[in-house]
């Protein structure tokens, strides 16, 4: 009991240390516009949190192409929005909330949907070394019939490492939701390996 609470405390003070990070990150960019420093501040956001904007994109749009131009977008966005952010201690929520509007800016100027490619994502997740066998291989199946939202808490817990509470505040729905539609999609995913074993 008392390891789970070290670890509790060590993950909370790991978070927000990271939000710190971002924070420090955006209001770098947004007083020193301009300057090197904005450019290297902006250089380092990208490095901590490109993975989550551009898996959270391609669950979004199905494609990769598009999911790049978003992920460039939102950084050109981040740049020029910065002096408007708020730090509540939730810079990835704020982040992802750029994303998510351009995501449905080019779904709706688009107006399609179209298959995600599967050799898209056996690209993106070949790029992936932090991730085992077995999550690359539950996030292919992923692929196949999960709803757009139930994709994303998947993708942003197995592939972009983050907990459940985070996901929650960065999608901005209840952490119950959040705990519950993982669980189906994680039951779902079970049954339909179960029937595919059946039939080798």
């Amino acid at each position: 009991m008392v390891m789970d609470l070290a670890v509790l405390r060590a993950e909370e003070e790991r978070k927000s240390g990271m939000d710190s990070y971002l924070d420090e990150c955006i209001s770098t960019i947004a007083i020193m516009k301009g300057d090197q420093q904005a450019s290297e501040a902006l250089s380092n956001l990208y490095g901590k949190t490109s993975t989550a904007v551009f898996g959270y994109a391609l669950s979004f749009l199905k494609n990769r192409q598009d999911a790049e131009d978003v992920l460039h977008d939102c950084y050109v966005q981040i740049y020029q929005s910065a002096d408007q952010y708020r730090s509540n201690n939730k810079p990835m929520a704020w982040i992802l909330t750029i994303a998510r509007n351009l995501c449905m800016q080019k779904f709706r100027r688009d107006s399609k949907v179209v298959d995600l490619p599967t050799d898209d994502w056996e690209l993106y997740l070949e790029s992936k070394e932090g991730m085992s066998v077995e999550e690359k291989l539950l996030v292919k199946q992923c692929m196949s019939g999960l709803p757009t939202e139930d994709l994303q808490i998947i993708i942003l817990h197995a592939v972009c490492g983050y907990k459940m509470k985070e996901i929650s505040e960065m999608m901005g729905i209840p952490l119950s939701t959040v705990l519950s539609k993982h669980a189906r999609s994680i039951k779902k995913l079970k049954q339909s390996l179960e029937e595919e074993s059946r039939y080798e």
